[in-house]
């Protein structure tokens, strides 16, 4: 019965989340406002992380060792218009991978959880890693 399933298993598995996140991190790498957050990482990087943090948050094997999203995200200025942005975007790149739409919302309704640990209200929120590292604010 599907709802025994984890949104994983009904979402059809790793090769799903492989085929989102190519599709959305193309779309961010080729955008004018996101690309600017990317410029020192490599795509492919991104997308298997990505895809490695999502498969656990979804009820998917634990293979996901990276920091927790507010820890990568603390020295990023993330404004409620960039998360949306993003949040848009991701909203596109399932339904082109022909995702439905009931499972389409409960992607994105899990990937929405985390609006509160990244959104800041200023830069001033941000906070770097190390003293070098540089505070990401690229707001439109």
């Amino acid at each position: 019965m599907a709802i025994d399933k984890t949104l994983y298993e009904r979402l059809g598995g790793k090769e799903t989340f492989v085929k989102v996140h190519k599709i959305f991190y193309d779309k961010a790498y080729a955008d004018p406002w996101l690309s600017k957050f990317f410029t020192d990482k490599p795509q492919e990087h991104l997308e298997n992380q990505q895809t490695d943090f999502m498969i656990q948050l979804m009820g998917g094997p634990k293979c996901y060792a990276g920091k927790s999203p507010k820890d990568a995200h603390k020295h990023i200025m993330i404004s409620d218009e960039l998360f949306e942005f993003r949040s848009e975007m991701l909203s596109d790149s399932i339904k082109e991978a022909g995702i439905s739409d009931e499972l389409r919302e409960q992607w994105l309704l899990a990937d929405s959880t985390f609006q509160r640990a990244l959104v800041k209200g200023s830069v001033d929120e941000c906070v770097r890693a190390y003293p070098t590292q540089p505070i990401l604010d690229f707001q439109k």
